[in-house]
């Protein structure tokens, strides 16, 4: 009885699978067939009741029903599912060009240039530092010599931070990276050379080419009386502009005067435009202005804790996104920090 009805499965379950021809249906069929609680799997448990010679019968032609129903429909399946593909659709070239389905991000222009600075620097020996972007009133001026009646302290120049309390100093967004000077002379003794990048601000009407936040370039090298001179700024600073423009750069010096510096003077590049032929960027003279330098004055090494005239170096700072203007022919600075995507994407590497 129990062949005849195992038999019966098998005719039913072929006879059944002809006419399935979607996922529901193969999905009922394999239930109803072949499922944990299917008729036939009810079966072939119940052979642990059977006589030996019922055992010897029933077992072997259900496990063969089983297998060959479970073969019959892995075939209609794969038959069912192949007749129903769009292979011109599913097809797949290969050869075609990938296409990123996340935009990826990429480095603002003007930390372009910051990378670039210091990529050259260090491979010159010197040193990278920071300091804070909200400084006190005696890093920022006292400490590099600046009157207290100098016109830099006035609201005029300088952004000065609200504080609730009374405290011995006033702190302000920082006017100017030159006061991570004399926190990092403070912390380590001659000789060092040192570059400082950073973020400024000052308390400017924007223009085309002035803006209230910018960015600006610290170098400052250190050592024993005599060691550093004027002669040891200008071959750094021409080593260093020809390596970034990549050609041959000259520099000009010409005085001035800076309260942290003495003597103070600016420094002009060959125009890298022309080629110091002569163009209307710089003017017809064949220089471009790019900051200011100067030989550190004793008093911001007395500022640092440092015996008067025990020690001698050169500072000298520009800014970098004067740089990044130069570098990527940019005309206007404000687009710089505009949040314009349009324009930032430009420079993606």
């Amino acid at each position: 009885m129990l062949q005849e009805r195992i038999e019966q499965i098998m005719k039913e379950g072929r006879e059944s699978l002809a006419t399935v021809s979607t996922a529901a249906d193969f999905e009922a069929w394999e239930t109803r067939y072949l499922g944990r609680k299917s008729e036939l799997n009810e079966i072939l448990k119940g052979l642990k009741d059977l006589s030996p010679e019922e055992k010897r019968l029933i077992g072997p032609l259900g496990n063969r029903v089983k297998q060959e129903l479970a073969a019959a429909f892995a075939v209609a399946k794969e038959t069912i599912f192949e007749r129903n593909i769009d292979w011109e659709a599913e097809r797949i070239d290969v050869t075609a060009p990938g296409h990123p389905i996340v935009p990826c991000g990429h480095l603002h222009p003007v930390t372009l240039i910051e990378h670039r600075i210091q990529d050259i620097f260090l491979s010159m020996g010197f040193s990278i530092a920071d300091g804070p972007e909200a400084e006190s009133e005696w890093y920022n001026f006292d400490a590099l010599n600046f009157p207290k009646d100098h016109p830099a302290r006035d609201m005029q120049d300088t952004f000065f931070i609200r504080q609730e309390k009374k405290s011995q100093h006033r702190f302000v967004p920082r006017t100017h990276t030159s006061g991570v000077q004399v926190r990092y002379m403070e912390a380590h003794k001659p000789p060092f050379r040192v570059i400082v990048p950073g973020r400024v601000f000052r308390n400017e009407a924007t223009d085309a080419s002035h803006e209230h936040t910018f960015h600006q370039f610290e170098c400052f090298m250190v050592a024993e009386e005599g060691m550093v001179t004027v002669a040891t700024f200008k071959h750094v600073a021409e080593t260093f502009f020809s390596a970034f423009f990549n050609e041959k750069v000259s520099v000009r010096l010409r005085p001035s005067f800076f309260p942290f510096t003495e003597p103070s003077f600016e420094f002009d590049i060959s125009c890298v435009l022309c080629g110091a032929q002569g163009c209307p960027t710089c003017k017809q003279t064949g220089w471009l202005e790019i900051g200011g330098a100067g030989m550190i004055n004793q008093h911001v090494f007395e500022s640092a804790g440092y015996r008067r005239g025990q020690y001698q170096g050169f500072a000298w700072g520009f800014g970098v996104t004067r740089l990044a203007l130069m570098k990527y022919r940019i005309s206007d600075i404000r687009l710089l920090m505009s949040g314009d995507l349009r324009f930032i994407r430009q420079f993606q590497q």
